[in-house]
């Protein structure tokens, strides 16, 4: 019997301790958890246990690992897939069937359009929906827009000046003083490189044409490859404007400062009359099929397009932030490039029809 007491003792004692962990253990935990909603805005968003798979092509000059870590103080755990706008393009559609990303931003307003007439998208409103300009979104709410990326002609400072440096893309190839002093791209799979085409072909539109462009248009494209200098592999052709071997090119206008800030320079920035080329990246949901539980991703895009977010990613790399509630906390050096600029007006339905064929007859044809 006084065994049997001892024993019993001895487990209650035991019980007591595991309790006694248990509520030490949890108390410590719930702490630890409420430091980190403290620590980030006092919000705790989603479970880190589950992926969020995310693709883009807006990812490099260290984007990709400040989101990563940005959304994980909140509790999302992001797989981001980088590739080129083109790439990315062509492997969602590829994959439309049967989607790997849950989530993707980046692109051009025609590449959505696209997936939306492919049924690659779900329809979701974010809930900043009231602070983007009216009309920006699509209208059935598949994708919506987060930045705007202004395609830049840009030319080295030590070498020309504002009168001397090229006012228009056509002074490129029709001025010899610039031959062979601009860059061109070796191929045209980035969007940033198949703008300054379609920036060109849509100057010279003839519904009687070949692809919908006339002859000119044609000659003018042309001209623009043969008398420019084609960045060889091996060569930075930012390193090459930087230090004025090839004093002229171009880039997307969120780059920029990026580029000025590794090279130790600061472009001169030509804004022709005519407006410059503008593409406006998006956000949306892949549809994975009817069923799908897609609260992760509308929880993603909510917190991703916020004005605060939105605010601070326009901040760290440059961009111009559709947001209204977000730009003023875009550089100086942004507010500049948007001030300086303006958006030439562009049939996108029409470019999103013919620019693949573009691009085809072009590289078989001119290159």
């Amino acid at each position: 019997m006084i065994v049997k007491k001892i024993l019993f003792t001895m487990l209650a004692v035991l019980m007591l301790g595991i309790i006694t962990a248990c509520s030490s253990a949890g108390s410590e935990s719930k702490n630890n958890a409420e430091e980190s909603q403290e620590s980030n805005g006092g919000e705790q968003i989603a479970s880190s246990d589950e992926a969020l798979i995310v693709y883009t092509n807006s990812a490099s000059n260290g984007r990709g690992d400040w989101l990563k870590e940005k959304a994980g103080e909140v509790g999302f755990n992001l797989e981001i897939v980088e590739m080129g706008g083109s790439d990315l393009f062509n492997r969602l559609l590829a994959e439309k069937n049967n989607p790997i990303a849950d989530v993707t931003f980046g692109m051009s307003q025609m590449d959505w359009q696209t997936l939306k007439q492919e049924e690659a998208l779900v329809a979701y409103e974010p809930s900043w929906i009231d602070e983007i300009p009216d009309g920006s979104s699509d209208s059935d709410n598949f994708y919506h827009p987060i930045a705007e990326q202004r395609i830049i002609m840009l030319y080295n400072q030590d070498t020309y000046d504002e009168t001397t440096a090229p006012q228009d893309w056509p002074d490129l190839w029709e001025n010899e003083e610039f031959h062979g002093l601009y860059h061109v791209p070796s191929t045209l799979s980035g969007g940033t490189d198949r703008a300054v085409i379609y920036n060109i072909l849509t100057r010279h539109l003839d519904e009687n044409g070949e692809l919908g462009v006339s002859d000119e248009g044609w000659a003018a494209v042309q001209a623009y490859i043969e008398n420019g200098y084609t960045t060889p592999d091996g060569e930075d052709r930012i390193a090459n404007l930087a230090d004025g071997t090839i004093p002229i090119s171009f880039y997307y206008s969120s780059g920029i400062p990026g580029i000025e800030e590794e090279f130790s320079f600061e472009a001169g920035i030509v804004s022709p009359e005519i407006g410059v080329p503008a593409t406006v990246e998006q956000v949306g949901i892949m549809n994975h099929g009817d069923g799908q539980d897609y609260t992760l991703a509308h929880e993603f895009i909510d917190w991703f397009g916020s004005a605060e977010i939105q605010g601070e990613w326009a901040n760290n790399f440059g961009s111009l932030p559709v947001n209204k509630l977000a730009v003023d906390q875009a550089t100086d050096r942004m507010k500049e490039i948007g001030q300086s600029t303006s958006v030439q007006e562009i049939d996108y339905d029409l470019v999103g029809k013919y620019i693949d064929e573009w691009v085809e007859k072009i590289e078989l044809e001119i290159y």
